[in-house]
C-alpha cells in the first residue's frame, strides 16, 4: 500500500498536463500512486495522459460531472491512507511529497496538511503569499480562518488529507461547482487540526483562463451555501469574518454580472 494517493481531476488541460505530470514523477519521495479522473475531456488531454502510463498511474473516465465528482471518485478509488490533491495545471516542486510525509509524522493529530506555495499572477510576476505567522513557522495552525483572510492556508494543490476524513465529512459537495474546495476546507478546519509546513513546494498557476468567474459563467455557477455555518460563526468570530469576506466576493461577482437578486 502506498503512502500517498495523488488525486488529479482532469478536464481539458492539454496545455498544462505534461508539465504537471512531470512534476509528479520528479518527486524525491516515490511511495505514491497517481489517480487521474478524466472528467469527460474533449481536447487531447487523454492522449497526453496515455503517454505516461506506468504501474503508478490509474485512470478512470466519467462523463463530465465537475471537479467535485471527479475528486470524490478519485478518493474512493485510492488505496493510500493519505490523499494529496493536484490540479492538472499546477506544478509541484520535487520536495512536495517528502515535505508532506515529514509533516504527517511530526503532526499526527492533524487531519489536513498544507505546504507553502508561489502564485503565478502574470507571465512575469510571481508572488509568495505570507500569513499571520512567521515564514519559518511549521506546526499546527492556531486559527485557520484568521490565518486565511489574506491568503488561503489551504490551496488545493498544496493539501493532503487523512483519507478517513473524506467519508466523515461527506466528501466534496457535488452540487457546488465553484468554491467547492473552499467549502471542503471549511468543514475540515471546523472539525480537525490543520498543520502547515515552512517549505514552499507548489507553483500555483493563477493565469489559467477558466480560474476566473466571467460575466457569463457566474450565471451558471452554483456557489457554496455559507449560511449553513450560521451556528458555528456565532461562536467563532474568525469564521464569521472569513465567511463574510467570501460573501462580499460572491456578491461582487453577481453585481458585476448584473444579477441584482443573487448578489444579496
Amino acid at each position: 500500500m502506498p503512502q500517498f494517493s495523488i488525486i488529479i481531476p482532469l478536464y481539458n488541460k492539454e496545455k498544462f498536463l505534461e508539465k504537471t505530470l512531470n512534476s509528479v514523477f520528479d518527486q524525491t519521495f516515490d511511495d505514491y500512486e497517481v489517480i487521474v479522473v478524466n472528467d469527460g475531456s474533449t481536447d487531447d488531454s487523454l492522449n497526453i495522459l496515455n503517454r505516461f502510463l506506468n504501474n503508478k498511474i490509474k485512470i478512470y473516465n466519467q462523463e463530465n460531472q465537475g471537479v467535485s465528482s471527479a475528486r470524490n471518485l478519485g478518493i474512493e478509488k485510492s488505496s493510500a491512507p493519505f490523499c494529496c490533491f493536484l490540479d492538472a495545471d499546477d506544478l509541484w516542486k520535487n520536495n512536495h511529497l517528502q515535505t508532506l510525509f515529514e509533516l504527517t509524522k511530526k503532526f499526527p493529530e492533524a487531519g489536513m496538511f498544507c505546504s507553502r506555495y508561489e502564485i503565478q499572477i502574470t507571465k512575469n510576476k510571481i508572488i509568495t503569499p505570507s500569513f499571520d505567522f512567521e515564514n519559518s513557522y511549521e506546526g499546527y495552525v492556531f486559527d485557520f480562518f484568521k490565518s486565511s483572510m489574506v491568503n488561503r492556508v489551504a490551496l488545493t494543490s498544496t493539501v493532503c488529507i487523512n483519507k478517513k476524513i473524506h467519508k466523515e465529512i461527506n466528501g466534496f459537495n457535488i452540487s457546488v461547482n465553484n468554491g467547492e474546495d473552499l467549502d471542503f476546507w471549511i468543514r475540515i478546519a471546523l472539525n480537525y487540526k490543520v498543520a502547515i509546513s515552512n517549505k514552499t513546494t507548489v507553483f500555483y498557476n493563477h493565469m489559467v483562463e477558466n480560474h476566473s468567474l466571467s460575466k457569463l459563467d457566474i450565471e451558471n455557477r452554483s456557489l457554496p451555501d455559507l449560511d449553513k455555518y450560521g451556528t458555528q460563526e456565532k461562536l467563532n468570530s474568525s469564521l464569521k469574518d472569513f465567511l463574510d469576506l467570501y460573501r462580499i466576493e460572491f456578491a461582487l461577482h453577481f453585481h458585476i454580472s448584473g444579477n441584482q437578486n443573487k448578489k444579496k
